[in-house]
Parts: C-alpha cells; structure tokens; sequence
C-alpha cells in the first residue's frame, strides 16, 4: 500500500510537470531547473548568468525556499521578474508549487527561465517541473566526495558547476578525481569549474547554456 502511494505521488507530479512543459513550451521559455546544496552558491551563479545575458535575452527567475525572500530580493535588484516559493517546509519544489508561481511571471517576455531549487542533495533530483534541463552546484568546501553519497543527483544533471575554485588553494579538493567521478555516473554530463568571485568559468558555463537554447 505504502508503494502505491509513493508511485501516486510521483505520477501526479509527472503529470503537472507535463502540463508547464506544455506551457513553456507554447511561450517558447527555455527552463533550467537548479539544484545545490545549501550555501553551494546557487544564487551567486544565477545572478552572475543574468548579468552575462542583459540584452542578448530575456531572463525570469524563480526562488524556491523552505522560508524567507532574501534571495528573491538580491535577484530583484538584477531588473528581472522574479517570483518566490517558501515551501513551509518541504525539502524540494514540485510541479504544482511550480504550476502556481508561473501566474505571477511574464513568460511571454522571458526566453530563459531559472527556477532556484531548495538547497537539498536528495529531493530535487527526483521531482520533475517541467524544466528543459537539470544543472547541479557543487562547491569545493563540500568535499569531493558528494558523488559517492548523492550519485542520483550528478546522474540525473546535464551540467554540473563545481563553484568557488578560487578557493582550491586553500582545500583538499581534487577536482580531476571529482570530475572523473561524475562522469563516471554520468557519460553525457558537462562540468565547468566556475567562480562568481573571480569569473573564472562563468563566460563557458553561459556559452553552453545558450548553445542548449539554441538547440530548442
């Protein structure tokens, strides 16, 4: 019984995150689903996305949290639309909770849609939202050993951003082994060392980000 529920859950998100596949789709948004741990740099990343893309397309945002606007607030001041979900608790953003923030989005004015999910290496990977595809921050003070304890959610990224490089020096983090881990999960993945402080990285990640656009 236990099973079946858990399988009427998944399956009724699935079917929600086809339907705001449907309507980005007919709005012709391009949706990035982004997943970290807490503190990994999340926002820094999208904020340092936005301000590489200013005039070359339009950019919405949406910030998924257990509480708080904060980050939505720093977004705003970016000149983006930007929409916040506090989860009240939940772990990870779903579909419906998706399928309710677009209301209050312009998608008609948006090419590229980044929805913010809650710092978690477990949940989100699992909860589909209708995104294009999934892109995965992990940062060099977590460790290099993420893979080995959240292999679903380097499996499922199209790209993983291994965030805060600058502070290599200063870590036992390794980030050939790192690398060779993910793909060792992850044939098709993409990784882009990457820093919001210094910018190293952040010119590449964009690039291919756009390339994937494009390919839409």
């Amino acid at each position: 019984m236990e099973i079946k529920v858990i399988k009427d859950i998944m399956g009724a998100n699935d079917q929600i995150a086809r339907k705001n596949r449907q309507l980005f789709d007919s709005n012709k948004v391009f949706v990035v689903n982004v997943m970290a741990s807490p503190g990994a740099g999340k926002t820094s990343v999208i904020m340092e996305t936005i301000k590489r893309l200013r005039g070359k397309t339009g950019v919405g945002v949406v910030e998924g949290d257990i509480s708080s606007s904060l980050d939505a607030e720093a977004i705003s001041k970016e000149d983006v639309p930007v929409v916040q979900i506090n989860t009240g608790g939940e772990c990870h953003l779903d579909a419906n909770m998706t399928a309710i923030a677009l209301g209050d989005l312009p998608l008609k004015d948006i090419d590229l849609l980044l929805i913010e999910n809650v710092g978690n290496l477990v949940c989100p990977a699992e909860f589909a939202l209708g995104e294009n595809i999934k892109v995965l921050i992990a940062s060099t003070p977590e460790g290099d050993d993420k893979p080995f304890k959240y292999p679903l959610m380097f499996h499922e990224a199209d790209a993983v951003l291994i965030n805060k490089v600058d502070l290599l020096p200063y870590l036992k983090f390794d980030v050939d082994a790192f690398a060779r881990t993910i793909q060792g999960i992850n044939r098709e993945v993409k990784i882009f060392p990457v820093s919001c402080t210094t910018g190293e990285g952040i010119e590449e990640w964009v690039s291919w980000l756009l390339g994937r656009m494009g390919e839409k």
